[in-house]
């Protein structure tokens, strides 16, 4: 079973638990929290997967160095709102992994 469907697994126990108890066991905030979690995991996925590739920039073609490229741009606003601290370093890091995916694609192209 995955992460994800453990965690939708967890709630559906919470939620039936709560039903047959007749008590509210869950507030608006809790489901506002479980939405931010999977958001957190899909973009840090997302940024593992895209910067994971940076070993084998150099033998990727430059249609899949402008697909990482665009997704790691399509990341950075995802990036920008987290806290301070992690801001500035998954910024930074997924700066470091466009920079790299541009200059490999900029050396190919010049061939």
């Amino acid at each position: 079973m995955t992460m994800k469907g453990f965690r939708i697994f967890l709630v559906m126990i919470i939620l039936v638990e709560g039903l047959l108890c007749s008590v509210p066991v869950m507030s608006p905030s809790i489901f506002i929290g479980l939405s931010a979690l999977y958001a957190q995991d899909d973009w840090k996925k997302e940024f593992e997967d895209i910067c994971s590739r940076t070993d084998d920039a150099m033998i990727l073609t430059k249609d899949e160095l402008r697909i990482l490229i665009e997704r790691c741009d399509r990341l950075k606003p995802f990036v920008e709102q987290l806290s301070e601290t992690e801001r500035k370093v998954y910024l930074r890091r997924l700066q470091m992994c466009r920079d790299l995916y541009v200059f490999v694609l900029e050396s190919k192209e010049k061939k």
